[in-house]
């Protein structure tokens, strides 16, 4: 009798074997060992990839991240796009992808009501997102003339992160239609951190603090 071909295991397989594994028991897996005999692999193929569980939760979110880059790039046209048409069209199909993975999402962010717990599985994306951010606005400030007019990058991408965390935080409440209200808010506040870094942030800023206080009086 022939010998039975190995299952090939990479590190998609591992992520898809543990998102399904969370969304069928509500619950993460508790062994590495149990987890690896249920999804018909050796345990040391697990640990060829990840050193734990930790490790496969804080590398979904970069995944996220890289998905969305490899969206971007593979788009001609966005390549030509301004900073700020780059950060709207990175921040609509980074929350696209969101959506089409809402389940899991929105149980790992629920896992920890402390902010700061929750926090630890964002760290690589942190990184990620300033750094995108940071290389938007050197391309911008490479077009300025004089060094008055530039704009900084630590404190534009340490926005960039927290205007993240804040339609991350819209996302998970929303109960639009199609998270209709969710797109509002990116388009709303990408353009208002741009406006403010432009130096014309009044109309802007007073149109969107109209949009988050209708919203927060509707809760």
């Amino acid at each position: 009798m022939a010998e039975k071909t190995k299952k090939k295991i990479d590190k998609n397989t591992i992520i898809t074997a543990y998102m399904e594994h969370v969304l069928m028991h509500e619950s993460w897996p508790k062994s590495i060992f149990k987890f690896a005999k249920e999804n018909k692999m050796e345990e040391q193929d697990f640990y060829q990839f990840f050193g734990s569980f930790e490790a496969i939760r804080n590398h979904i979110w970069e995944s996220f991240y890289q998905n969305t880059i490899d969206l971007m790039h593979n788009n001609e046209e966005v390549m030509s796009y301004s900073s700020r048409e780059k950060m709207l069209t990175f921040f609509f199909t980074f929350f696209e992808i969101l959506t089409a993975n809402r389940s899991y999402v929105l149980f790992a962010l629920d896992e920890h009501k402390d902010m700061m717990q929750q926090m630890k599985q964002l760290k690589g994306l942190r990184s990620n997102i300033k750094s995108f951010a940071k290389e938007l606005i050197e391309e911008d400030n490479d077009e300025k003339k004089f060094k008055f007019l530039k704009n900084s990058e630590s404190v534009f991408s340490e926005g960039a992160w927290i205007q993240f965390l804040f339609l991350l935080k819209f996302w998970k409440d929303d109960q639009s239609a199609g998270f209709e209200k969710t797109d509002v808010a990116i388009e709303k506040s990408v353009n208002t951190i741009f406006d403010v870094f432009d130096n014309t942030p009044l109309e802007k800023v007073f149109d969107f603090g109209k949009f988050l206080y209708k919203e927060q009086m509707a809760k």
